[in-house]
């Protein structure tokens, strides 16, 4: 968890699509500006949030199960007791790549979701690993 080659093969060569969960409509708040410094770096956003219809211009989705194309990140807003949970969906889905915000932990469910050959960053803010590796 948390490797430098785990980081860099995850931010990748955009355009690359990240699933986000817990994207706010609020402008103000990390979980809307750091997906929105991601979609202006290239990468395609996908909000799952079930309480708002719209986000940073794309349609949100209730769960990973319903966006329309495999995400290669999901990226996680959410506090720690909802990671678990989570992590069974991206296994059901054989989803490859678990981002979980800075500030945000859950061991337990970073252990289950690599044992399911999930990658998984975990405590990292994803905007500034972007920022570090593209030197902005």
């Amino acid at each position: 968890m948390n490797e430098p080659e785990t980081i860099r093969v995850m931010l990748g060569t955009p355009p690359r699509t990240i699933a986000v969960i817990g994207l706010s409509a609020n402008p103000a708040k990390p979980s809307h500006y750091v997906p929105a410094y991601m979609q202006q770096h290239g990468y395609r956003i996908l909000p799952v949030n079930p309480t708002v219809g719209s986000v940073l211009g794309e349609r949100c989705y209730g769960s990973l199960a319903e966006l329309p194309i495999k995400p290669d990140i999901v990226n996680v807003f959410r506090l720690p007791k909802y990671i678990p949970g989570i992590v069974d969906e991206m296994l059901q889905l054989g989803f490859e790549n678990l981002w979980v915000q800075l500030g945000i932990v859950n061991m337990e469910a970073a252990a289950r979701a690599e044992a399911g050959g999930i990658r998984v960053v975990m405590d990292h803010c994803i905007m500034v690993e972007h920022r570090h590796l593209t030197n902005l």
